[in-house]
Order: structure tokens, then C-alpha cells, then sequence
């Protein structure tokens, strides 16, 4: 299985801090964010990562990450996502570098206390099909909520007035060669972008989507106010201690 990490955009919930460099670059605690979704991979076993990235400050990554030898990797890849198409259309970047692989993708603003050692190993016994994480949250509504009938998903609905349930999509999402078949069909949403929701969407109507709940807290840093919290959680539970290079 190979990882790609998704670190474009252009941060403006993050202003003015991202006005001169990515927000994937900025820092939470003692790390730079963009270590903690590639320390996620390689500590589930994955040694090659593709980083798709946009935006001010792309070549930044390069100098910052170099060929992922710090990291254990064999090697890091790099793809440049032009304007804001959304996180299918960047992912989408990553066909070639799959080379009809399995593939787990991480949004580059997740930080998480604990690994998916579990999830990535249930995904590869799976053989196929995708696999996304999720986590309980008290504001479901702000995220994509999965749907279920029993213990079966049979939807995900984006950021719905009225959760159906109290779980949120996490930035996670383990995907076969057939994602980029599904990418290539989207049509853009009303926000013109391609959507990730509607990505797992077509797995759940096929019958081939898993989920697996994250253990440990988790957020995203992409406000003022959630990378403050990361850099807090960070700091107080040594999550940036899980993995030594």
C-alpha cells in the first residue's frame, strides 16, 4: 500500500499567518504539521508517499521533506495541484504514483493521538473496496456524518443540519485502483469542487465500503483556533513523541 498526503489549498481560515507560506508548513508544537500525517503513514508500514501540495511555497516542501530518508521512506513523491478543485480532484493527481496500488490518504492538517496501524492492516485483509475512519465528535454537523443502518453505513451526508449520527469523517481514507475511476466520473459540486464525500459515496452504493473508529483524540489544524488546540494536545499527551527517526 503507498500514501499520499493532501497539502494544498490555500490556508485562508489561517490569515494572516499563511499570506507567505503553506499552512502544511506551519507549526504545531515542535514539529511542522506536515510531519504528523507522514509519521501516521510510515508507522502503519507504508514507505512511499506521494505529497500532492499547491499554492505559495510548494517548493518549500522539497527543501523541508527532501527524499523522505528522515522519515524511513524509500522515497517521497511530489505533485502540484493548480487552484482549489477539491480534495478528489487533488487525490486524483496521485494515479500514476499508485500504480494500480492500494492507497491510504491522509489530509494534511489531521494530527491524531494514536496510529491506523489497525484500520490500514483491516484494509489490507479486506482486499479491496475502501476503508475510512471515524471518530465520535460533539459537532457532527460541521463534518461529513456517516449514515447507518445497523452496523452498515449506507450514506454520508456533508455537514448536515441534522446529524444522523454523532461521527465525523476524518481526513483518513484508504481506497483500491478504483478510485481514480470514480474521480474521473464526479461532476463538481455547487461549490465547484470535485468532493471527497462523493467518493466514498460511490463505495458505499457498490457495497465495498468499511469504517474503522479512531482511538485517541483527533483534530484538524486548519483555524486560528484548531491549531492552537493541536499545538495544546500535542504538547500535553506527547503524541509528537509517538514515533522517533
Amino acid at each position: 500500500m503507498k500514501g499520499v498526503v493532501l497539502a494544498g489549498g490555500l490556508g485562508s481560515r489561517l490569515y494572516p499567518l499563511t499570506k507567505v507560506t503553506n499552512k502544511h508548513l506551519l507549526p504545531v508544537y515542535d514539529k511542522p504539521m506536515i510531519y504528523y500525517p507522514i509519521e501516521a503513514l510510515t508507522i502503519a508500514g507504508i514507505k512511499e508517499i506521494m505529497v500532492v501540495t499547491g499554492g505559495n511555497g510548494a517548493g518549500d516542501f522539497l527543501r523541508l521533506l527532501g527524499n523522505g530518508k528522515e522519515f524511513g521512506l524509500s522515497r517521497i513523491h511530489y505533485a502540484y495541484q493548480e487552484g482549489e478543485g477539491g480534495i478528489a480532484e487533488a487525490l486524483g493527481l496521485a494515479e500514476s504514483f499508485a500504480e494500480g496500488m492500494p492507497i491510504c490518504v491522509v489530509l494534511g492538517d489531521n494530527i491524531i493521538e494514536g496510529t491506523i496501524i489497525e484500520a490500514a492492516n483491516a484494509f489490507r485483509e479486506q482486499g479491496g473496496g475502501a476503508r475510512i475512519m471515524l471518530k465520535e465528535v460533539s459537532d457532527p454537523e460541521r463534518f461529513g456524518v456517516p449514515v447507518f443502518e445497523g452496523d452498515r453505513i449506507v450514506r454520508i451526508e456533508e455537514k448536515p443540519k441534522k446529524p444522523k449520527s454523532s461521527y465525523a469523517v476524518i481526513g483518513i481514507y484508504m481506497y483500491d485502483s478504483r478510485v481514480f475511476d470514480i474521480i474521473s466520473g464526479l461532476r463538481p459540486s455547487e461549490r465547484g469542487e470535485l468532493e471527497i464525500t462523493d467518493v466514498n459515496n460511490a463505495y458505499i452504493e457498490a457495497g465495498t465500503m468499511e469504517c474503522s473508529i479512531l482511538k485517541g483524540w483527533w483534530t484538524d489544524a486548519g483555524t486560528i483556533e484548531s491549531l492552537l488546540r493541536a499545538s495544546t494536545l500535542v504538547a500535553s499527551t506527547g503524541a509528537n513523541k509517538m514515533q522517533e527517526f
